[in-house]
């Protein structure tokens, strides 16, 4: 099932930079089979409740695109909406990306982050987070605001199958679980955001620290990829 990774073993990471040329920002963010495009683009405008505040805004935006899953997934354009999934993991990037921009700094400005999932295979939430924070990077470089992202930020899941606490799940393994949860961190190892459910019996206090150790050792990885992506 994991392909013979331990269980404290993440998946390969590779991050191409500048993989579209017309977006501030480009990244395509692989991590095992899942794969995500994230771009950023920076736009001189913000939300009307922001305006005359010298402050700036950050927000995104969330796709599976048809052909991710082994079955195709209809676009929500069709549908007429969003689905409630889809909302739920946009305002998720959207917060953890929040978590660490200093607004005063970014000005009266608005970075749109759009993460389209090109194939998933577990993680997709994580490895848009991930992938959003490489692309908004890039684009702020670009803009001279640097300054703006006061530290890293990235994410990874954890869970509970069979008994046995596993880092980065795979799809097969997500769906067995008797646990799961996503852990977003800051460079620094400070908690962003941790969603846990028991999908089958209750867990101890014990193992959610061992899940939050585990995450911690994976979100480590993930940044130095971040960074390397960089040099």
């Amino acid at each position: 099932m994991r392909e013979g990774r331990r269980p404290d073993e993440l998946r390969p990471v590779t991050i191409e930079l500048d993989y579209l040329e017309q977006p501030h920002g480009a990244v395509l963010f692989s991590q095992g089979k899942t794969k995500v495009l994230c771009t950023a683009m920076i736009e001189e405008e913000i939300p009307r409740w922001l305006r005359g505040s010298g402050r700036g805004w950050m927000t995104a935006e969330y796709s599976l695109l048809p052909a991710s899953t082994g079955e195709r997934v209809q676009r929500e354009a069709s549908r007429g909406k969003q689905g409630g999934r889809t909302v739920e993991i946009q305002r998720l990037i959207g917060r953890a990306l929040r978590g660490v921009v200093d607004f005063d700094a970014l000005g009266e400005r608005t970075v749109w982050l759009d993460c389209d999932v090109l194939q998933a295979d577990g993680g997709t939430r994580c490895a848009a987070i991930s992938g959003a924070y490489v692309a908004a990077r890039r684009a702020l470089d670009r803009f001279g605001l640097s300054k703006a992202l006061g530290d890293q930020v990235a994410a990874v899941s954890v869970g509970i199958v069979d008994g046995t606490p596993l880092l980065d799940l795979e799809y097969t393994e997500d769906s067995s679980a008797d646990a799961d949860m996503n852990v977003v961190m800051t460079g620094d190892g400070r908690l962003i955001e941790v969603q846990a459910t028991a999908e089958g019996a209750p867990f101890t206090r014990e193992l959610l620290d061992e899940l939050l150790e585990l995450a911690a050792v994976g979100i480590e990885r993930i940044a130095i990829a971040q960074e390397d992506a960089f040099a």
